[in-house]
């Protein structure tokens, strides 16, 4: 299941590890197969559960250090979720590309209790197995929508944030309780076609001024910062 027309024809996706099974079937996921050391840990599970060594487990594993245990679980259906009018803090990821990054910002909007994430179609495909594997556990505990984030946008009646360069300092800025807030592509940022969209732009400022530095920040860092600060308030 590493690629994702795959996952698609079958709906279904990987995780692996105690704790990323663990609480996706806490959180009532449907789980097609387990591939277990322990079969014993998961006789309670509705699935079909097989027995593997650790040299088997290690062969199919997407992972260079398996955990005992490997899942199969049903992609799960989010239509409800992208027909509902974004009401509370949320975020809008616009072409995240790299999969650690897209599992990071799953388990930071988590932790802030931020519990939907809307991505355009071009972001990373939120069941890969190094998403899911870098969400921790997260993917558990926030939905996950695609869809046109210029329409979601344009019909949105909450304030929509993005950060940019051109920006008003974040920490200066009044924040409210609830909005969208945007974060873009890894490389070139909020896409040309969601920008004019962003009726609050934000900058995350340098604060060593006149010395070289990084000249931006990990999107996934980024959202970390910006989801502090909002919740901050």
């Amino acid at each position: 299941m590493e690629l994702k027309k795959n996952r698609r024809e079958k709906g279904v996706f990987v995780a692996e590890g105690p704790k990323v099974v663990g609480d996706l079937l806490r959180a009532g996921y449907k789980a097609h197969t387990i591939f277990c050391i322990r079969e014993a840990e998961y006789a309670t599970v509705d699935a079909r559960l097989v027995a593997v060594t650790s040299e088997e487990l290690c062969k199919l594993s997407f992972l260079q250090h398996p955990q005992e245990v490997l899942a199969v679980f049903e992609i799960p259906n989010s239509l409800a979720t992208a027909c509902r009018e974004p009401k509370r803090l949320c975020l809008a990821l616009d072409g995240i590309q790299d999969p650690g990054n897209l599992g990071t910002i799953i388990r930071i909007a988590d932790w802030f209790g931020i519990d939907t994430i809307y991505c355009s179609e071009d972001t990373a495909d939120v069941y890969n197995p190094k998403v899911v594997q870098a969400t921790m556990g997260s993917l558990a505990h926030v939905s996950i929508v695609y869809c046109d984030l210029v329409e979601l946008l344009s019909r949105a009646t909450i304030p929509v944030y993005g950060t940019l360069l051109d920006g008003d300092d974040i920490y200066r800025q009044p924040l409210s309780p609830e909005g969208i807030i945007v974060m873009g592509n890894e490389g070139n940022g909020i896409s040309q076609q969601v920008r004019p969209l962003v009726n609050h732009r934000l900058l995350i400022p340098n604060f060593h001024q006149g010395a070289k530095t990084a000249e931006s920040l990990n999107v996934a860092i980024a959202t970390a910062i910006t989801c502090s600060e909002f919740r901050r308030r």
